[in-house]
């Protein structure tokens, strides 16, 4: 996310502007797609701490930008269920924790904390396409269910855990086997999130995350599958819009590397991974984490 404004010509005002890029946590891996009938619960850890600001393709002064840290929590609630081979819905509840620092406006760095629901996510599932259901299609809306009003003489629009706004969720997956006994798999994924409804003169900007990845079944302990998972992760999003947004400092494209391990042991699947940066472009100047970290429980039944 960002927010401020970038002032300046030999020497660039000091400006609030920062970035999440929490949508990539909504990508990646296949052990969340469908594969047939019944449901799945799961509860979800994501990490990230964004410490450095961040100008085009490098670093920059932490001078040029109010903002000194954003790090924050997400823990997220899921359910899907699957009626049959083709149709199915899905929900995500996430409650988020975060700590803000910054400069107060009088040259001294503030920090405020708080805890809140986010944005719940509703989606349908289709994945008639092939009798394998290698394929498939999701869609459904973001709702405004978090606050974006959280101390606002201090926190941004583009901090705020809400973004107050409702949005059309379009996403896709495919799957399938690069070896005949099935032991190597490949799968991609993408979602795109388009703001429709917004309050308060804050449009965040359109969202593409993607993730393509392979995995490998050979391995098991007892009833226990062992999966290592090796993914790249792409998202881009378009820079903010309204009164109360930063176009100039908002917005980026990332391509991220991510090892991971998955854990089989039906009903219940434990997965872990680190996302990490091999490229950034970031419109203006943003706060930008170092390293993400997820991981996720799920139970099928």
């Amino acid at each position: 996310m960002g927010c401020g404004l970038l002032a300046g010509v030999l020497v660039p005002s000091v400006v609030h502007a920062c970035a999440c890029g929490c949508g990539v946590f909504d990508v990646a891996t296949s052990s969340m797609l469908p594969n047939g009938q019944g449901g799945m619960v799961w509860l979800q850890y994501d990490y990230q701490d964004q410490n450095r600001n961040w100008n085009g393709t490098g670093m920059a002064p932490a001078a040029n930008n109010d903002d000194k840290e954003i790090e924050t929590h997400f823990v997220t609630a899921g359910f899907q269920y699957m009626f049959n081979d083709k149709w199915g819905a899905q929900l995500e509840m996430p409650f988020d924790s975060r700590r803000f620092k910054a400069d107060d406006g009088t040259g001294n760095i503030a920090t405020h904390n708080w805890n809140q629901l986010g944005d719940i996510r509703v989606e349908g599932i289709y994945t008639g396409f092939f009798a394998d259901l290698s394929a498939g299609v999701t869609f459904g809306l973001k709702l405004p269910t978090g606050s974006y009003m959280e101390d606002p003489d201090f926190v941004d629009r583009d901090t705020q855990i809400g973004t107050g706004s409702t949005d059309i969720l379009l996403g896709g997956f495919y799957r399938g086997n690069i070896t005949k006994d099935e032991k190597w798999d490949w799968f991609a994924q993408g979602l795109l999130d388009v703001p429709v409804l917004t309050q308060a003169g804050y449009r965040p900007g359109v969202e593409l995350d993607a993730a393509a990845g392979i995995d490998y079944k050979g391995f098991s302990l007892g009833r226990m599958r062992i999966s290592p998972v090796a993914q790249a992760i792409f998202s881009e999003r378009a820079s903010d819009s309204g009164s109360n947004a930063n176009p100039d400092n908002s917005g980026y494209q990332r391509i991220l590397l991510s090892p991971g391990i998955e854990f089989h042991l039906h009903p219940v699947k434990i997965y872990a991974d680190v996302e990490l940066p091999v490229f950034q472009h970031f419109t203006g100047n943003q706060l930008a984490a170092s390293v993400l970290f997820k991981v996720s429980a799920s139970w099928m039944f």
